[in-house]
This record gives C-alpha cells, sequence and structure tokens, in this order.
C-alpha cells in the first residue's frame, strides 16, 4: 500500500509516499481502506518537533530521539472496512466507519487496523469521507476542554480564540449544543463562517482588541495559542476559566498557583475516549455539527497539505483523500 512516511524531523519536504506492506488484521481487529485523513497541527507539530517552549525533550522522549519512531502520521480517518478479523462481530467488510487512533497515528496510508473495541464508530450516513475524517480530533479536544476543563454550564459566557481553525470551529458548535453564550474571534475574512456556526457574536481580531472591551466572558478559551492570561485578565468574570488548548512548560507549570478573582487557568490533552465519539457523532447525526473542511489534498501531495496547515490560516481541518489517488484534486 502506499504510505506517507518521514525518517527525520523537519520542514513538509521531509515526508514522502512510500510503498509499505499493508497490515494484516488480528483476529479482534478490522482493516479499513481508508478514504480520508486529516493534515492536524498536531501532525505539524509531531513532523517537524516544533513544540510549545519546554516540552521540546519531553517530546523526542517519547517519539523518537534522532528520529520518529513511528514513520506514519495522522490521527483520524474515514473508511470501508474490507476485511475483518475472525472474532469481529461489531464490524463486516462494506461497513463505512471513522476513527480516532489518536497519537497512535498510521493514518496517512491506504489501509489501517483498529481494534474492533477501539476508537472506531459507523460514520454518519449524512457527512462525506472527508467530513467524517475530520469530525473527532477538533471535536474531543473542544469537548475536553468546555466540559472537563471549564465546567461549561448553560448560560455561560464564552469567549474563543481562533474559532474558524479545527479545534474553534468545533468548540463554536459544541458549546451551543451545551448551551452557551459564544463569543468568536477570527479574522474578518471568517466572520461569516463563524456566524453560520452559530456564534451569538463576532470579532476581528484585526480590527478590535476584545480586551479593551467592557464586556465580561466567564470562559475564555485560547484555540491556538494567541494570547496570554495576563492579556486576558480584565475581561475574564469573576471565577472564570482560562483555557489554553496550546501551552508551553511555563505556563503550564503556571496553572499551579492560585490567581486573582478565583479565575483559573487551564491547559492539558484531552483523553481519546470512545464515548465522546459516539455523542460527537450523534450530534453529527441529527445535524448539530458539521467538522468545517478548509481543503483536500491527494495523498501525493502531502507537502502541500502540510503548508497549508502551517500558514496558521486554515478554516476548519486539511483533508488528505487516499481513495482513487490518481483523479483526486484539490479543492477549496
Amino acid at each position: 500500500m502506499k504510505a506517507a512516511i518521514y525518517t527525520r524531523y523537519g520542514p513538509p519536504e521531509v515526508v514522502r509516499i512510500a510503498e509499505v506492506p499493508t497490515p494484516a488484521p488480528k483476529d479482534n481487529e478490522v482493516l479499513i481502506r481508508i478514504h480520508a485523513a486529516t493534515v492536524s497541527t498536531g501532525d505539524w507539530r509531531l513532523r517537524s518537533a516544533d513544540v510549545p517552549r519546554g516540552f521540546g525533550l519531553i517530546i523526542r522522549l517519547l517519539f523518537g530521539i534522532t528520529g520518529p519512531r513511528q514513520p506514519v502520521l495522522g490521527t483520524e480517518l474515514s473508511g470501508v472496512v474490507e476485511r475483518i478479523g475472525k472474532a469481529v462481530t461489531r464490524f463486516k467488510p462494506g461497513d463505512e466507519v471513522f476513527a480516532f487512533p489518536g497519537l497512535k497515528s498510521r493514518c496517512h496510508a491506504e489501509f489501517r487496523t483498529m481494534a474492533e473495541t477501539g476508537n472506531i464508530l459507523p460514520k454518519p450516513a449524512n457527512l462525506s469521507h472527508a467530513q467524517a475524517a475530520a469530525l473527532a480530533f477538533g471535536g474531543t479536544t473542544a469537548l475536553y476542554f468546555l466540559r472537563a476543563q471549564a465546567a461549561l454550564k448553560p448560560g455561560d459566557k464564552l469567549l474563543i480564540l481562533g474559532a474558524s481553525g479545527a479545534v474553534g470551529s468545533a468548540a463554536v458548535q459544541i458549546a451551543k449544543q451545551l448551551g452557551a453564550q459564544v463569543t468568536g474571534v477570527s479574522s474578518g475574512a471568517n466572520l461569516d463562517l463563524v456566524r453560520r456556526l452559530g456564534a451569538d457574536a463576532v470579532i476581528d481580531y484585526t480590527a478590535q482588541d476584545f480586551t479593551k472591551s467592557p464586556a465580561q466572558y466567564d470562559i475564555i478559551f485560547d484555540t491556538v495559542g494567541a494570547t496570554t492570561y495576563a492579556k486576558c485578565q480584565s475581561v475574564l468574570a469573576k471565577n472564570g476559566r482560562f483555557l489554553m488548548a496550546v501551552a508551553g512548560l511555563p505556563e503550564t507549570l503556571g496553572t499551579l498557583w492560585p490567581r486573582p478573582h478565583g479565575h483559573k487557568i487551564k491547559v492539558g490533552s484531552g483523553p481519546e475516549r470512545l464515548s465522546d465519539l459516539t455523542m460527537l457523532a450523534d450530534w453529527a447525526t441529527k445535524g448539530r455539527y458539521t467538522p468545517v473542511i478548509d481543503s483536500t489534498y491527494p495523498l501525493d501531495q502531502i507537502t502541500a497539505a502540510y503548508d497549508r496547515v502551517e500558514t496558521g490560516h486554515k478554516r476548519g481541518s486539511v483533508v488528505l483523500t487516499m481513495a482513487d489517488l490518481a483523479s483526486a484534486q484539490r479543492s477549496v
């Protein structure tokens, strides 16, 4: 099978397409023919070893000191079950599924095996493979911060920075499902998108500094590493929560000491749980949550996909298409 592999850390050009063995499913596994996968900011950081301050050595200890132990990246996929192991009962060949291997990666390929009891579910019928492939990463990250870290409740006033990105666009939709009053911060070009996703109000960061506003927010969710608590504390309400999806080691350690006005700073990495995927799939099936697709690229144009991710201006997710590689075309 074809797969995008890298054997050293570096720019997009370190990734190349190679022929690698097609995995065979074990007794409790399914073999998925992948139709679509995403190239996420997480993939970019692992490929480049460009991580938030203080985590460089930790990342290399976990994923490879001089080069990656796992040469195939990609945390989420959508596709069709090709074969099943003899003990599998939940799926059959031909089933459309989506899956979230997360940090186990290996989605930038034509095939991947998954345990039937793993993070794999039937694909919502109303989503394309590209949309289903983008269901998990942004959605589970947003769920983790809004529910577990912020304990968001109906009526909370929430400000989302990077509201048009993969995590931000998911957070807008999920926060509305949870009953929040949502203000989305993005560039002027993306404000209409953020409104369509359900935001009650929008702010163009190129034209307005939200930190100078008289408004007060119960929760500020920085999905892209755009600001700091020090800059935002004046607009954070009493007992407010400041959420950082991108945080270095100093910021992480800084969560350990008390802040004024009962403020709390929250960082972390969300768990990869089937229950979260089930909730996201249910909302997607009911039309309450739809992943945003920035652009699609065939697998053999993966360097261009990485280039798009690294602009820092993508809307939602960048998707790779694996099926029918010869005829797949880029679309925006």
